[in-house]
This record gives structure tokens, sequence and C-alpha cells, in this order.
């Protein structure tokens, strides 16, 4: 596992940490089952608080990212974990856009703007 820190990149430190690892566990980089560093070890190694990477390690569980299994550690969680989440998330937010009334393009159009916000700050 590789992250790099880039304190003048203006983007929260414990979320650079949460998007390196979200993308590398994504993209497979880290495999299913992965042990991640501990929560001290980690911070120790990119010159963090323990609490910024407590945090991010918090939103990535979140996310179903990854799992903590109490004293055996933190892994990547099994794949599909993240996608079934924002699979259910997109079908509770189409139910709640057809009951509010909203038009099938106007529901998808309240969906890529916040989506851009979110992605493009």
């Amino acid at each position: 596992m590789t992250l790099q820190i880039h304190i003048d990149d203006g983007t929260p430190p414990y979320e650079q940490v949460r998007a390196q690892i979200s993308e590398q566990a994504r993209s497979g980089a880290l495999p299913v089952g992965y042990r991640l560093p501990t929560v001290r070890g980690l911070a120790e190694s990119l010159g963090l608080a323990a609490n910024t990477v407590a945090k991010a390690y918090r939103a990535l569980e979140g996310d179903g990212v990854i799992e903590t299994r109490g004293r055996n550690g933190t892994f990547v969680a099994a794949a599909g974990a993240a996608e079934r989440e924002l699979a259910s998330a997109a079908q509770g937010y189409a139910e709640r856009a057809r009951r509010l009334g909203a038009g099938e393009e106007d529901a998808v159009a309240a969906v890529r703007d916040a989506v851009r916000a979110v992605y493009r700050g």
C-alpha cells in the first residue's frame, strides 16, 4: 500500500487517506482481505496524528470499503460491499424522488448536479 499526503493540496489529510485507500481497494491494488496497517502505525509512517487516520478508517468502514475485525485488525472488505451499498442508496433516492413527484430526467439531473458538486468541490 502506497499513500502520499500533500499538505499543500487543500484537501484534508484524512480525506486524502480515505480517497487513496478507497481507490486502491476499488482498483484491486489492495486485494480483498488485505490487512491494513494499524491506525497508529499508518499515522506514524505518514507523519499524521492517529486521530486523522482513525477518521479515515471510520469513513472507509462506513462506506463498506474496509472492515475491522476487533483485535485481529482492519482488512479490505469483500468486493462488492461498497457497490451493494451504492446500489441501495441509489434505489432509495429513486424511490424518494418518485414519491416527491420528480420526473426521471429531473431526478437524474439532481444526481448529476450533486455528484459534480462533491467530486469537483
